[in-house]
Formats: structure tokens, sequence, C-alpha cells
């Protein structure tokens, strides 16, 4: 693994990134992933990770993600932070409370979508008969993708574990995080955006098509969540400064060219849970690397897309 880890940080990789909330990244422990983290480090890169447990381990997920990059001395990114279930809503207060106060001490960042539900595989151990969970994909039922799990448990005249253990392998959206928790995690101050969008998901998540320009419309504009070139620079700038893409993520003489020209006083996500795939209202153009890739509301068959290199921190 080690081998590994160094031959796609010498290929370009920004870094390593862990799921240890997964099997079979859940059997890693701090030395393991220290050990990993090292390679990365020593070539610049950055760790980003799911954390173990984002209910009621939370506090000490984050903590065993801090250790693992202060041992390795390497800048941490969380993944899509969140307090996951009804119990730990209202947490976030506390979670980021706890990241600001390590921030003094090391390199931390973090990402967040702009959604109260989440999507991942289908877990029995996350079916809990309190939240709301929709099937995204299955492969065995595929004409269930869109529907909720409970009906389809009602339907099926069994319980909602009976019926997710039949519906694997499979995906789900989990409506697992209060909303509150979702504008304070979003408005923290290293907080970056990030879709975490699955693009194969037969019924996916809204995020996938709706997350920046919903943080643009709605929780810049209408909420007054921060202002406006504050939303564009947490999806932008702040993140190829976080992942080391030198040239991307500001508008200046000598930067590349990644564009969007979207009308501030329309934009807004029109993707939903029950209809996902819709376009968003208010994006004029799109431009990447000089190239015009959309405009009119579709692609213009012109792709100016590449791999980016990871370039020195600094």
């Amino acid at each position: 693994m080690v081998e590994l880890t160094r031959e796609a940080m010498a290929a370009g990789a920004a870094g390593l990134s862990t799921g240890v909330f997964y099997a079979t990244g859940a059997a890693a422990d701090i030395a393991e992933v220290v050990m990993l983290a090292r390679v990365a480090a020593d070539a610049g890169g950055v760790y980003s990770t799911h954390i173990r447990d984002e209910a009621q381990k939370v506090i000490e997920s984050l903590d065993e993600a801090f250790t693992a990059a202060r041992q390795a001395g390497i800048p941490v990114v969380i993944s899509h932070h969140k307090c996951a279930g009804p119990t730990n809503w209202g947490r976030s207060a506390e979670t980021l409370a706890h990241i600001k106060a390590a921030r003094t001490k090391q390199a931390i960042g973090l990402d967040a979508y702009p959604y109260a539900a989440g999507s991942t595989i289908l877990r029995p151990e996350a079916v809990d008969g309190v939240i709301d969970i929709m099937v995204s994909w299955s492969e065995p039922y595929p004409e269930m993708s869109g529907r909720m799990l409970a009906d389809i448990a009602r339907d099926w005249k069994c319980t909602q574990i009976e019926a997710c253990n039949r519906l694997q392998p499979g995906g789900a959206i989990y409506f697992q995080m209060g909303e509150d928790d979702v504008q304070r995690v979003l408005k923290f101050e290293a907080t970056m955006i990030g879709s975490d969008g699955l693009p194969h998901d037969r019924h996916p998540h809204p995020r996938l098509w709706g997350a920046f320009p919903r943080v643009l419309g709605h929780y810049a504009r209408d909420l007054g969540l921060f202002p406006l070139e504050e939303a564009v620079h947490r999806m932008t700038g702040l993140s190829a400064r976080q992942f080391n893409l030198n040239g991307r993520g500001e508008i200046a003489a000598g930067k590349v060219a990644d564009l969007v020209v979207f009308d501030p006083e329309s934009v807004m996500d029109r993707a939903t849970f029950a209809t996902p795939t819709l376009l968003a209202d208010g994006i004029e153009v799109v431009i990447v690397a000089g190239t015009i890739t959309y405009r009119h509301r579709q692609l213009t068959g012109k792709r100016a897309g590449r791999f980016l290199r990871r370039e020195a921190r600094g």
C-alpha cells in the first residue's frame, strides 16, 4: 500500500483519502493511516477523510483524523462534515468549536454539501425506523429507485431492514441531518462547498445537479448566509488553495480561464429529491480552460478538461 501510494503521488495525485466509515477501510487503525499519509506528506499532498463516525462518536472520530494527520505531518480535510441522526442534531455547534480549536494547532479544512440528506450505499445498520430513506438504486430491483424504503417494506409486508437486505446491492438517500446544522457548517469560516455527488445512481441525490447553484441562490442570496462573493470563493479559490491547484480558483491575469457566467438574481437549483436531474436556472455560460463548454442550457460538444497534477504547497 505504501508503494502504491508513492506511485500515485509521483503521478501527480493530490493526496490520500480514506473512508474508515466503510468496509474495508474500517479495519485500518491510526498507525496504518499514518504510514500511508506520511508518503503523501513527503510529496506535498493532503489527507482527506470520511471519518469513522458522524453520529454519536463524531468528536472522537474527528480527533482520530486530527491525530493521524498530525503524526503524519500533513494537512487534513474532513469530508462532508455533518452530525448524523436526530439524536445528534444541534451538535454542530460543538463539533465546529472543536475543529476551530484544533485548527490553531494544525492545518485542517472541511467541506459540506447544502442539503439535510446524505447518500451512500444501502446499509442495514443505518435503517433505524426514524429517519426517512429513499432508494437511489438497486441492482436486483431497479424499479424501486426513487421510492421510500418504508413504502417498499409496507408493500412487501416485511420490516425496513429486511427490505434493505433484499434490495442489495443498492444505494440510498438518508434524511439524517438537521437544517440548522447544515447552515451552521456551511457558514463556518473554513468550509468548502462540495457536491459529494454520485453520478452512477439511477435516481441520484439532487446534489449532483444542484449543489453549487443551491448555495449561490438559496443560501447566499435568499437566506443571506454569506455574501455572494464568499459563496463563490468557498467553491473556487478556497478549494484550489486547499488542494494545491495553483493557477486556478481566481480570476486574474495569467490564471487558467475556468469561468462560470451566471445571473445572481435568478441562479437557483431546480433538482429535487423527486426529480433530481433538472438543470439549474441562471447558469449562462461555462468556460473550461478558455473553451466554452456550456451555453444556452446545453453542452457545446467541446471538452477542455484535463488531469490536474498536484503542485507544491505555498
